[in-house]
């Protein structure tokens, strides 16, 4: 999987908007809820922030305040150093966090949690406390055409086939799991917040 999102760097935004292997893809209201959520995002009060798994910054540039940026893909950093000069971005793996205990006011995530298997959701999770009080996840809303776990095919641009983990949430699903509250509940889109102490 570290490979395929590497190799997807470049193409990986046409995914939020709509364009290249995805213009064709029917996903009623998505433009509508992304803009929602990109909203709901900014309004999250500001904070010093690691967004781990940041990929190319599509959602890290929406939150206020100190940002840090933390992806295993030097390609996919390279665009999200384009986007935002003013953040810090660091490449490493996220598990374990290559940071100091209480580094952060808070972490975030934007659809890696739903990438990790069992075990590795206990380690982010404990490791997310460590380095901050507050964690926040957004991830992908449960759908009709795919099972809530499952493994999937997935095609880039230059025709390479990558099989990819995967999972989907309702928002109260995943603020059950994480011991939070679910800020965001759409169609598509699923963010909740939870405080570090409700894993301890």
């Amino acid at each position: 999987m570290r490979e395929y999102y590497d190799r997807r760097a470049t193409e990986y935004d046409q995914w939020y908007m709509g364009t290249g292997l995805f213009a064709g893809r029917e996903r009623p209201g998505w433009h509508e809820e992304l803009a929602a959520l990109c909203e709901a995002v900014a309004a999250l009060p500001p904070a010093t922030t690691l967004d781990v798994g940041c990929g190319t910054g599509f959602l890290t540039r929406h939150l206020r305040g100190a940002l840090t940026g933390l992806d295993q893909s030097g390609r996919m950093l390279a665009v999200a150093r384009e986007r935002m000069p003013g953040a810090s971005f660091v490449q490493a793996e996220a598990l374990p966090l290559p940071f100091a205990d209480g580094a952060f006011e808070r972490v975030f995530s934007g659809h890696f949690y739903g990438h990790l298997d069992a075990a590795e959701r206990d380690l982010f999770r404990a490791e997310a406390a460590r380095v901050a009080p507050e964690l926040v996840v957004v991830d992908s809303h449960v759908q009709a055409a795919h099972a809530p776990e499952e493994h999937q095919q997935r095609t880039l641009n230059d025709g390479s086939v990558h099989t990819v983990y995967k999972r989907y949430f309702t928002g109260a699903g995943l603020a059950a799991e994480l011991g939070g509250e679910a800020l965001f509940d759409g169609d598509w889109f699923v963010m909740v917040r939870a405080p570090s102490n409700a894993w301890r």
